[in-house]
């Protein structure tokens, strides 16, 4: 499909085409391009990791160790990268971090394909990635915004890259799981770091207009200070970012736990382990898919509901679960809901905040989404070496239906505070009359 534009406004509505809408912006196909092929690579070494750690350990727990080097940075880091987001060019600053993750792949490789590999490298390494995402994920959320000529593509964008990197998980754990096992974990890291060249040299290929740089002194206590009142003293990104950090730290029992549930209770190999992670992949590619075919960010807190519900549910029947094919099947309804759920919260908190906070607002995402994830592999780790894989994940399930109940309570306190930016943005059309402003106020419309 071409995605070249000579007219937008004369742009066919198909619903296929409208799918991919962002994609009319070079920017943003420059990235999607370039991503496609890293993402598949940084999946590959994801199943890989975790598999050559319960290789050499046989240890959920120090599955949850291992886990937890490689996701705590983004908790401690974050809000930083955040303030340098809104500061420094962030093209620069993904540049970077694509440079030192390339590094980090290739040096895991060569002490692996070497065979002096030992689980402290691992965790070592892991934490020296974890450091690099604290900066790059926070700058690639607030880029997006920079790579898109019209607003009105935001969302589409946001959809597309979720879709993306879930289309990436649909790929890279099947291609991992068969390279395991016939060539063993390092080739898995050497085309990881091989891959990091499409995206520096996507990175390289954009023409970014430069932003307007602030004439306000740098002072980085003053920045993270502003950034942290401006975020949780509004309430409705304050909610979203505590849901959405809750869902991490339940989801993550289920991937830290799946080499447990792949090998001890479905008695498979690294064949299994791959095609469980594929399958909330797949899930999670469905549900992109959806909200990028959705036309408009009203309804989004509805659907944000529905899916963390959907979400406790899925976990409680895959805890149940010994057969394969049942397995699978559920794991799509896992990887359905919870990529829904962030990528909903993901859209509307861009759509609500300022321009000048973006890129701290979304550090406070990515420390929320990822930063409590550390704490979920860690907790799933001890918790299922004391009572079982299948007992944590039903346990996480029971938790995640709760939390989505608390949420429906708070919704419509969301709704009615968010609903002004809504208007001032004229994505709610200004009500012309008194008689459309009773029937609005009778059928409010949703966030």
């Amino acid at each position: 499909m071409n995605f070249k534009k000579k007219n937008r406004n004369k742009k066919v509505q198909v619903s296929s085409i409208s799918v991919f809408r962002a994609m009319y912006n070079r920017n943003y196909r420059l990235f999607f391009y370039g991503q496609a092929v890293s993402l598949i690579g940084t999946w590959m070494q994801s199943i890989a990791t975790g598999w050559l750690v319960f290789r050499l350990t046989g240890s959920p727990m120090m599955l949850g160790i291992a886990g937890f080097a490689a996701q705590i940075p983004a908790f401690l880091l974050s809000p930083v990268a955040g303030v340098l987001g809104d500061r420094l060019s962030r093209r620069k600053i993904l540049l970077a971090a694509q440079v030192l993750a390339m590094v980090q792949a290739l040096t895991l490789a060569a002490a692996t394909l070497s065979g002096s590999v030992e689980v402290w490298h691992i965790i070592a390494l892991s934490v020296m990635l974890g450091t690099v995402n604290a900066f790059e994920m926070p700058t690639r959320q607030a880029f997006v915004v920079e790579m898109v000529d019209d607003m009105a593509d935001l969302p589409n964008a946001i959809a597309l890259n979720s879709a993306l990197f879930n289309s990436s998980r649909l790929i890279g754990p099947a291609l991992a799981g068969i390279l395991v096992a016939f060539a063993g974990e390092g080739t898995c890291f050497l085309l990881n770091g091989i891959s990091y060249f499409t995206a520096i040299a996507a990175l390289l290929m954009m023409k970014i207009k430069a932003a307007p740089q602030s004439s306000r002194p740098f002072n980085l206590r003053e920045e993270l200070a502003e950034g942290f009142l401006y975020t949780f003293r509004f309430t409705p990104i304050r909610d979203l970012l505590i849901l959405i950090a809750m869902i991490s730290l339940i989801g993550m029992s289920f991937p830290v736990l799946m080499p447990v549930f792949a090998k001890d209770i479905l008695s498979g190999d690294s064949h299994t382990y791959g095609f469980l992670v594929s399958a909330s992949g797949a899930g999670a590619l469905i549900g992109t898919l959806y909200l990028a075919m959705r036309k408009s960010v009203l309804g989004l807190g509805r659907v944000v509901n529905i899916a963390v519900c959907f979400f406790g549910v899925s976990l409680m029947v895959f805890s149940f679960s010994v057969s394969m094919y049942l397995s699978l099947a559920v794991l799509v309804g896992v990887g359905f809901s919870m990529t829904v759920t962030a990528a909903s919260i993901n859209t509307i908190l861009q759509t609500i905040v300022d321009e000048g906070k973006r890129g701290r607002v979304m550090s406070f995402y990515v420390m929320a989404f990822t930063g409590a994830a550390p704490i979920g592999s860690l907790t799933s780790g001890w918790f299922s070496s004391h009572y079982g894989a299948p007992v944590t994940i039903f346990s996480a399930g029971i938790l995640a239906l709760a939390v989505g109940i608390m949420f429906h309570l708070r919704l419509p306190s969301i709704r009615e505070m968010i609903r002004p930016i809504y208007r001032e943005k004229g994505i709610i059309p200004e009500v012309a009359s008194a008689i459309q402003t009773a029937a609005d106020l009778r059928n409010p419309p949703e966030c």
